[in-house]
């Protein structure tokens, strides 16, 4: 079962911005998250019926902190199509 804690955030980048003036929000996601389980979480919280949902997984970087090597998480990305009617409020940018 999909919970809305599972959405990590909604991404505002350069083209994550472009996308959303075509209908397209990015959001990351924990990387057990499924395309049907987000397209519930939007229909139960948001009241909204997605139309299409691609995804992408991410996997977390090496990195080095003061020689101690550790790795960043991993995380899932799905870009979602919402409809031209459909706005969420806590997205107005």
């Amino acid at each position: 079962m999909a919970d809305i804690t599972d959405i990590k955030t909604i991404m505002y980048t350069e083209k994550s911005l472009g996308l959303q003036e075509a209908g397209i929000i990015v959001v990351q996601t924990s990387p057990k998250m499924t395309k049907n389980g987000l397209k519930e979480v939007f229909r139960e919280f948001f009241g909204i019926s997605p139309l299409k949902i691609n995804s992408m997984r991410v996997n977390g970087k090496v990195k080095r902190f003061k020689g101690i090597q550790g790795k960043r998480n991993d995380t899932k990305k799905f870009y979602v199509k919402l409809p031209e009617d459909a706005k969420i409020e806590s997205l107005a940018v």
